[in-house]
């Protein structure tokens, strides 16, 4: 198959003719409670491509929510696909077993911080990756307690909708909600409340806040885990301030209390470092992985100390489909694209290419209150021009200009005011730089 065109190409309006015959049928065969942010149909993608079914080329700032790291259909991924679907499908690993499970956990196990023995497990969903962090954390500890950021998304099941901090539309009308999980303030440097105003000030503050209410409110002798996001995604693209994770990392290892990294966003590579947290050096207990992990086929691991990993009895984790032959393959094939072609390196460069063009934005649009994020995990947050007031209907009209001009982003945040983007790592510079002149335009629009 000839591989798509890497440039952007509008054939016809977005969505398209054939795209809107397919939202109809899909409005009346899909529940009403799978929303979409933007109703075209796509036959095939590639790098920074998406080609619609009426032949037009989207620059993809999106990568199905940070899951096509390495693109949408990189050769050697697909490759291992085609060749492991040849040889069998599924067995269920509980049931009989087979290599590339194990060679994913090795390499897991040897990628993610810390020198220790580690052990892994793989799932098949970021949400079920965070429960059964939640079950180890648990029998680990013999507590019962979960603290979580403001903010924070962890999934939508029962327990991670309740761990997630946005109400709608994840949690109304769910409840009531899964007991035992207590929430403390993120320290959201744009909008942090306390007195300090910088990083290493909100650090700080918003540390000495979390010690307060575990102490005083939760029990430190009750909290199994402290779960965190290096970089909160859905919560708006939130990076913790230098220092703000290593004291919480210290402060769990003083009362020995389970510290999880939630990388299910941020990890393999999306913000310059293999983990994001990396960046400051952070060794977490447990890594959850998920999203880029099999660049698009359904598998997430939780890697932790062994010691921690083993305390659960032999039946107590799995799935049917945990550890899928066919994505244990195309995760084994996607690890290597990372490391082989440098991606961490790769999203440092589209940081390079891309915050200065936000910076410059910010100058030009009272609108954008602030650009933040690091390596190819980038935000503006828009705001009532002259205040700090949310301003979400700002950030979907600019969203709405730049997909029906064939660049799709991302809306995202607390307060829904936040254009998250999301380039797969091996975009090349002059999509972005188009991709770039398009959102412009869009700002523009605003004044």
């Amino acid at each position: 198959m000839t591989e798509p065109e890497q440039r952007r190409i509008l054939k016809t309006a977005i969505p398209g003719p054939l795209s809107t015959e397919l939202q109809a049928r899909r409005e009346s065969n899909i529940a009403a409670g799978f929303g979409v942010t933007l109703p075209v149909f796509i036959a095939e993608a590639s790098e920074g491509i998406l080609v619609d079914v009426d032949g037009n080329h989207l620059i993809d700032l999106a990568s199905g929510i940070a899951v096509t790291s390495v693109g949408a259909s990189h050769p050697r991924v697909t490759a291992a696909i085609r060749e492991q679907a040849d040889r069998f499908t599924h067995t269920c690993f509980m049931v009989t077993e087979y290599e590339s499970a194990l060679e994913v956990a090795e390499r897991l196990n040897r990628l993610t911080p810390g020198e220790f023995e580690k052990r892994t497990g793989l799932f098949s969903t970021g949400a079920e990756a965070v429960e059964n962090a939640v079950k180890i954390a648990r029998t680990w500890t013999g507590r019962d307690a979960i603290v979580v950021l403001g903010h924070a998304y962890h999934g939508r099941t029962l327990l991670t909708m309740t761990m997630t901090g946005k109400n709608v539309p994840y949690k109304e009308g769910f409840g009531p909600f899964a007991p035992e999980v207590y929430r403390v303030p993120s320290p959201y440097p744009y909008r942090w409340a306390g007195a300090a105003t910088t990083e290493t000030g909100i650090a700080e503050e918003a540390f000495e806040q979390l010690v307060d209410q575990i102490t005083t409110q939760v029990g430190t002798a009750n909290v199994a885990a402290i779960i965190v996001e290096p970089v909160q995604g859905e919560g708006g693209f939130i990076v913790l301030p230098e220092g703000y994770m290593t004291k919480v990392a210290q402060f769990a290892k003083e009362n020995g209390i389970v510290f999880i990294a939630d990388e299910i966003q941020a990890g393999l590579a999306r913000t310059g470092d293999l983990f994001a947290v990396d960046h400051e050096g952070v060794v977490p207990d447990i890594v959850l992985t998920a999203k880029a992990l099999a660049a698009g086929m359904p598998l997430s691991a939780v890697t932790g100390r062994a010691e921690i990993m083993d305390s659960v009895r032999a039946g107590g984790l799995g799935g049917t489909y945990a550890g899928n032959p066919v994505a244990c393959a195309a995760a084994i094939a996607a690890l290597d694209v990372i490391v082989d072609e440098d991606l961490p390196g790769r999203a440092r460069h589209i940081e390079e290419v891309v915050m200065p063009r936000l910076k410059e934005l910010q100058a030009e649009c009272a609108a954008i209150g602030d650009v933040r994020g690091r390596g190819a995990m980038l935000a503006m947050e828009f705001v009532v021009p002259g205040t700090r007031t949310p301003d979400p209907d700002a950030a979907k009209k600019v969203a709405a200009h730049a997909n029906a001009r064939g660049v799709l982003t991302l809306t995202a945040g607390t307060y829904s005011n936040v254009i998250r983007l999301l380039p797969p790592l091996v975009i090349s510079d002059d999509l972005l730089e188009d991709a770039l002149d398009v959102l412009a335009e869009a700002t523009r629009t605003l004044a």
